[in-house]
């Protein structure tokens, strides 16, 4: 059989489409015989057979043994296609081919998962030896036979063990792994992958800590007295000078030797990191030391790091076929954050603390540590072609939206933290060390990092709204000014930019040079020649319009726009397509020019600019919701201007918003049509009452016919909002306009909602019930005649069908804000109808308080409780016979409910009257509506961990960083003020629902529904009248 394999496997190798899925499913139809997986096997460890086909048998192997070899694995097909006897032959053959001494790394990984697979399956109970084995084979093992041993540990580490088997066997595999580590006879590599393996190990010491803390940390303590000091021997074992460029290229001797090292390095380093986040109080200890051996290797390393990934280009970011990184740019990260972790630990700073009383800025410890993050913050030769080429690649660094996380990044983290511990010596230390590099003239590259990691200073500082001091911000101009001054494009370009974030957070100290800064940058948007230096340009003036008074910005707010207009104009937007960050630093920077007075949207051709700019990104939706944020601003602003203001900006938009209409019906392009819908609703929702003559005229055909004809979702919901809006600005304007077939607006907004009603998905008509609420109040009985009836019927159907959460709240509205003012009629109209066999009122009702508690939004929650409150003053006993879902009946058989469970096993009710649950939900909203605090014995356990410590104390909670000093008070308090359930205090209905208790409990039939609700409810109530 095995030839027909390989002349199988051979075809699925092919480029032919047919040939290939011919031989594919010809394999699949071999499934269930018997010499298929030894047939697979025999292939694999047959080395007269071509490497690609061996690899593709494995491939196919492990494949197959997830679908018929144990019924435990996700792909399982529904039968056991291996006997127990061939089993044991796989087992016996994969196992001695992923530990052959001499066999190629990817064959041997392939084979170390097929048999990491099996193992999920059959270890411990059918495979009992298997860990024995590798363990036994290590001590005498080639290096060839330990990597693959290795291999197959680290697999079944991450996979196959438990809480059982993994306490059983880890006290022996962790001393052999440490037999590894620190072996000299080894290769360094080897000796990584050990470590990679013990790495591991910390993710099943954390799981099982859950529930036996106490004997995990004692088993931890006890393995770690031996791992650490070796660890500290690694970090102080000094790294070769590194190879030649010629060397690295030709895989010379030592450059293979210096990987390895590294790899070697990285993965110790990984490991400490690993136990400071699981075990950070046995590591505390001798933070001290490893800090002291990081804080000097990195210093030694610096000059090797300069050459090979400032000076020249390196390879960096690799990882070789076990995963394990290998490139100096690595380390360098790993040991920098590690630094960075030390910083926080109580040993460290003690001693830091000590030192620094005795320290000048010239000679303390803190400003040679800017000297190492300077070092490291240099651009790279790669990040120095990369931003040349590409602007957006430069903006997303500067603006941390990118996953790169680079040393460059990395020191700029390092310092942020050392800022928020020493405030004063972090600033002093960096101004010192930038004095002296400037001095030095030690090239751009390094000038251009002094001031980046002030620029991360800097932005630390304003998000935690923090000043950095007169004179420190005094002592930083020259050097601002002498970057905007160079040749260098990135350094001239930081400098632009830090003169913006230092006049942002300095308060007032740099006001006499903030207009000649503002100016420097306006100019160089217009002139300078370098993209990089434009854009930084178009980015820092955001902070001086964020900053600076509005007697500086205001005569200037026409230059900028023109400035940007004229930078817009030198570019293709089509090609920017992919240029996201900077389109987004357009468009912000655009709306912070134009909020310097909005009235230019009236005068001038600001706003067109923003719309143009957001008309070529209509999918991407952070930019179109920044500019529909700052067009609502604008619109909301110039219409509480007054007098014809309004009309004006209608007069400027509105050809903007239909032209986008009809562009995007004719490219179907749907996002630009529902960015222009969404303006719309915005624009009609902030107008006055009544709208500008011409408004509906304008509006209405354009919108009809994309309600009428479109099926996009979204576009759909915007568009209705846009017509609810324009409802209940002027409904007589609507409601009198005609489209061009002679029917009144009525009737189109009429079918409008007969169509969203019985032809869209939920998500399409969310907000079909808001549009329908307008048409009920605003038309009225006498405009909508018998209308009103077939309206309120189509309402109620759909809400029967409703699922979603948002679809059914918007339907249920319709009935609520009636019920304000006509809640008998409701209950009438309800009561008549019929909906597939079940009452109306019965639908409606069941719907409706099942789902009350979930409502969002103020007034909606507002005009849902009065309505409620209205209800229950009928004491209809028709409602009293409308049965819905009470409270929860809780699971007592203690089992897990998983997914599957809860379908074949759902959730149970109590069934209770409506006007009984209608008290349930009232009671719920007065405890909302009060803004409830969470309990007690959660806020509790959510201190429970914390300490003055932060992370280096066990355990450190993952929700928060107790590593920013709060204290289990503070912790306290904050769990006291701020609302469980995120709803702020609202005195208005609070104040509602208690006068409504208050007048209920003195009603005919209150006593016996208040001792039918929860002791919880009870005293929630008594609590409210006190």
């Amino acid at each position: 059989m095995e030839d027909q394999l390989v002349h199988l496997l051979s075809a699925t190798q092919t480029a032919q489409e047919d040939p290939r899925k011919h031989a594919e499913q010809q394999l699949l139809s071999l499934y269930g015989h018997q010499e298929l997986p030894l047939g697979l096997v025999g292939i694999a460890c047959n080395d007269r057979v071509p490497l690609n086909i061996r690899q593709a048998a494995l491939l196919y192997l492990k494949n197959f043994v997830l679908a018929g070899w144990s019924n435990s694995f996700d792909e399982y097909k529904g039968q056991i296609l291996v006997t127990d006897e061939n089993k044991a032959i796989v087992r016996q053959q994969m196992l001695a081919l992923a530990t052959t001494d001499q066999l190629d790394r990817k064959l041997k990984a392939a084979a170390g998962l097929v048999v990491s697979k099996i193992a999920i399956s059959d270890y411990p109970i059918e495979w009992p030896d298997l860990l024995d084995h590798l363990l036994q084979l290590i001590p005498t093992a080639t290096d060839g036979q330990l990597h693959g041993i290795l291999r197959v540990l680290n697999e079944l580490v991450e996979d196959c063990f438990n809480e059982n088997t993994f306490f059983g066997v880890a006290p022996h595999m962790i001393s052999i792994l440490y037999d590894v580590a620190v072996s000299d006879q080894r290769k360094t590599t080897l000796r990584a992958l050990a470590c990679k393996v013990f790495h591991g190990c910390f993710d099943m010491l954390e799981m099982v800590m859950e529930d036996h803390k106490a004997t995990v940390k004692s088993f931890a303590d006890e393995i770690l007295k031996d791992w650490t000091p070796f660890f500290a021997n690694v970090l102080n074992t000094r790294l070769p000078d590194p190879p030649s460029l010629e060397e690295e290229d030709h895989d010379a001797p030592n450059a293979e030797a210096y990987k390895g090292q590294i790899a070697f390095k990285l993965q110790v380093v990984k490991v400490l990191m690993r136990i400071r986040s699981v075990f950070p109080a046995i590591l505390s200890p001798q933070s001290l030391v490893l800090f002291q051996a990081t804080w000097q290797e990195l210093s030694m390393l610096e000059p090797a790091y300069t050459l090979m990934y400032i000076q020249e280009d390196r390879q960096s970011r690799l990882e070789d076929a076990d995963g394990l990184p290998y490139t100096l740019d690595f380390l360098i990260l790993e040991e920098l954050d590690f630094m960075q972790a030390c910083l926080r630990a109580p040993p460290v700073r003690a001693q830091l603390e000590q030192e620094l009383q005795n320290q000048t800025p010239e000679n303390s410890w803190v400003t040679q540590v800017m000297k190492l993050a300077v070092a490291y913050a240099q651009i790279t030769t790669e990040e120095e072609g990369l931003w040349d080429v590409d602007v957006n690649i430069f903006l997303s660094e500067e603006t941390s939206v990118t996953a790169n996380y680079t040393p460059r990044t990395a020191c700029g983290d390092l310092v942020i933290k050392l800022g928020e511990w020493l405030t004063e010596p972090t600033i002093n230390g960096l101004l010192t060390y930038t004095r002296a590099l400037y001095s030095e003239s030690k090239g751009w590259k390094a000038e251009e990092a002094a001031l980046y990691i002030l620029s991360q200073l800097l932005g630390d500082f304003q998000d935690v709204d923090k000043q950095i001091g007169p004179e420190a911000a005094s002592g930083y101009v020259d050097f601002i000014r002498y970057a905007m001054q160079q040749p260098d494009a990135f350094l001239r370009a930081r400098g632009y930019l830090v003169a913006g974030s230092l006049t942002r957070t300095s308060g007032d100290a740099l006001q006499q040079l903030a207009t000649s800064f503002l100016e420097a940058c306006l100019q160089a948007i217009a002139t300078d020649a370098s993209d990089i230096v434009q854009v930084s340009c178009i980015r820092a003036m955001q902070y001086y319009l964020q900053a600076l008074p509005h007697a500086i910005t205001q005569p200037l707010q026409n230059n900028i726009i023109t400035a940007i207009s004229n930078y817009l104009a030198t570019q293709d937007l089509q090609d920017l397509d992919d240029s996201q960050d900077l389109m987004i630093t357009l468009v912000e920077t655009l709306r912070d020019a134009i909020l310097i007075d909005t009235r230019i949207c009236i005068t001038d051709n600001a706003l067109d600019i923003l719309f143009r700019v957001a008309s070529y990104q209509a999918n991407n939706f952070q930019l179109t919701m920044l500019v529909t944020e700052a067009f609502e601003e604008v619109t909301d602003t110039i219409a509480r201007m007054g007098g014809d203001a309004y009309v004006q900006l209608c007069a400027r938009v509105l050809p903007s918003l239909t032209g986008a209409f009809d562009v995007g019906s004719l490219t179907e392009e749907n996002a630009l049509c529902n960015f222009a819908a969404d303006l719309l609703a915005v624009l009609a929702e902030h107008g006055p009452e009544p709208l500008p003559t011409g408004f509906v005229a304008t509006t209405m055909p354009k919108i009809t016919r994309l309600l009428l004809g479109s099926t996009d979702e979204e576009l759909l919901k915007s568009a209705t909002t846009a017509v609810k809006n324009m409802i209940s600005h002027d409904p007589q304007q609507l409601f009198e306009w005609r489209d061009d077939t002679g029917k009144t607006g009525l009737e189109v907004a009429l079918i409008i909602v007969s169509r969203l009603l019985s032809s869209c998905s939920d998500h399409a008509a969310g907000e079909v019930g808001a549009l329908a609420a307008e048409l009920v109040e605003k038309a009225g009985h006498e405009r909508l005649g018998p209308y009103l009836e077939q309206l309120l019927r189509s309402v109620a159907v759909r809400l029967a069908e409703a699922q979603q959460a948002q679809f059914i709240q918007s339907l249920t509205l319709v009935f609520a804000r009636l019920s304000l003012n006509h809640a008998s009629e409701v209950v009438d109209f309800l009561a008549s109808q019929d909906i597939e066999g079940v009452n109306g009122l019965q639908v409606v009702l069941a719907k409706w308080l099942e789902n009350s508690i979930s409502f969002a939004g103020y007034d909606e929650i507002r005009q849902n409780v009065i309505a409620l409150s209205k209800l229950y003053d009928l004491k209809d006993p028709r409602l009293a016979q409308v049965q819905v879902q009470g409270d929860l009946i809780p699971n007592t058989d203690g089992r897990i409910m998983t997914r599957s469970r809860a379908k074949v096993n759902p959730d149970k009710f109590t069934i209770v009257p409506a006007p009984l649950k209608i008290l349930k939900v009232l009671a719920v909203e007065l405890q909302s509506a009060s803004g409830a605090p969470l309990d007690t014995s959660a806020a509790a356990d959510l201190a429970d961990d914390g300490s003055e410590n932060g992370d280096w104390e066990d355990e450190p909670n993952p929700f928060i960083d107790l590593g920013s000093g709060f204290s289990r008070e503070q912790l306290m308090a904050f769990a006291a003020e701020d609302p469980g359930s995120g709803r702020q205090r609202d005195d208005e209905t609070q104040g509602f629902l208690v006068d409504f208790f208050k007048r209920a409990a003195a009603t005919h039939g209150f006593a016996e529904e208040f001792a039918q609700l929860t002791e919880e409810e009870q005293q929630r109530l008594r609590d409210s009248a006190a």
